[in-house]
């Protein structure tokens, strides 16, 4: 555990989702909460107890009052959040079933945080008493000056000494101002000691990929990813581990999920779980590396364990409605122990 606060920085929107699983065309109403890689990072490390602060940029409305509040609900720190510009960026959920994939449709163009700039932000003032901070690869995806703004907060947290990490999170559908993931992220990577990622984001941003892989047949073998891992390690050798997430997707509605880390050394692979009957897999990602950050920080020198931990977290979200993985410590490592009966707690 410790007292030094980590710092997440990101855009956070409104979710509008489909009821149940109705299609688009189906639905009469939507349920609104708020979600965002950053934000749902930032909002695990809370519930885990580690003090966090979640930066972004919103404009002076109702809609981000109410954003705002609903974080503070969770303990998360929003002191440091500027404002400024018109609106929220808002996205739209199609939960899949089945052979049926879930659908995700943005409407953020024109966003308080896709217009934010470099010196937006006060990083001396934020990074003040912070030893972690993390960025993902979605806000140098929404524009250039988010980018900018992006580079310049890994650049000042190098400077201050913190210790820097990255959820590579590519998302095809963002990158449209002229500039490709492969350009712009590797400045920002090369400055980051943990990197996360999935077969895609490195792939798709690095032309890294495993062999013989295809996430469509529903298997995964850890043992194709050690060689992504040693590959990034190569490329970017300031960082200490390179960790990768392995989602084996049998349908819609049922996955097999685990992990592997890399220190540059040793490889580890956590147990797989298979999730027969996903709730919500939106934000997934994001609680195995807010399950990573606290393991890291909490079980030093035992990177096994660490892993471990960030992978039955994230198992228990995809259990979980919304970006948000609402869980416990002591509920996730009741599941890293093997008991898995979901027996009522009384």
């Amino acid at each position: 555990m410790t007292d030094r606060k980590v710092v997440t920085f990101g855009e956070i929107m409104l979710r509008l989702a489909t009821p149940g699983y109705l299609r688009f065309g189906q639905a009469r109403d939507f349920s609104a909460t708020f979600g965002g890689a950053e934000a749902n990072v930032a909002v695990s490390l809370a519930n885990y107890g580690i003090p966090v602060s979640f930066v972004t940029r919103l404009p002076e409305n109702d809609i981000a009052r109410s954003c705002v509040a609903d974080l503070r609900g969770y303990g998360v720190d929003t002191s440091s959040i500027v404002y400024g510009g018109d609106r929220v960026g808002i996205f739209y959920l199609e939960t899949g079933a089945v052979a049926r994939a879930s659908k995700v449709i943005y409407d953020r163009a024109h966003s308080a945080m896709s217009e934010i700039r470099p010196g937006m932000v006060d990083w001396d003032r934020v990074f003040s008493g912070a030893g972690w901070f993390h960025w993902t690869g979605i806000t140098p995806a929404i524009s250039e000056s988010a980018a900018m703004a992006c580079l310049e907060a890994v650049k000042a947290a190098r400077k201050a000494g913190l210790t820097v990490s990255c959820d590579l999170n590519y998302r095809k559908n963002l990158w449209k101002y002229g500039k490709p993931a492969s350009e712009v992220m590797p400045e920002l990577v090369e400055n980051c000691d943990i990197i996360l990622g999935n077969e895609e984001d490195a792939w798709m941003v690095f032309g890294i990929r495993p062999e013989g892989f295809d996430a469509r047949e529903g298997k995964v073998e850890a043992s194709s990813f050690e060689s992504v891992c040693r590959q990034l390690k190569e490329r970017f050798p300031r960082a200490s581990r390179i960790a990768v997430t392995l989602r084996g997707s049998v349908s819609a509605s049922h996955n097999t999920w685990s992990g592997v880390l890399f220190d540059g050394r040793n490889f580890f692979r956590s147990r797989q779980y298979d999730i027969t009957h996903i709730v919500d897999r939106v934000g997934g990602g994001d609680s195995f590396m807010g399950g990573l950050i606290y393991g890291l920080l909490t079980y030093k020198g035992d990177d096994g364990k660490a892993l471990e931990f960030a992978t039955a977290a994230s198992c228990l979200k995809h259990t979980i409605y919304g970006d948000y993985n609402q869980v416990t410590v002591s509920e996730v490592e009741k599941l890293m122990s093997g008991d898995a009966s979901g027996r009522v707690a009384r």
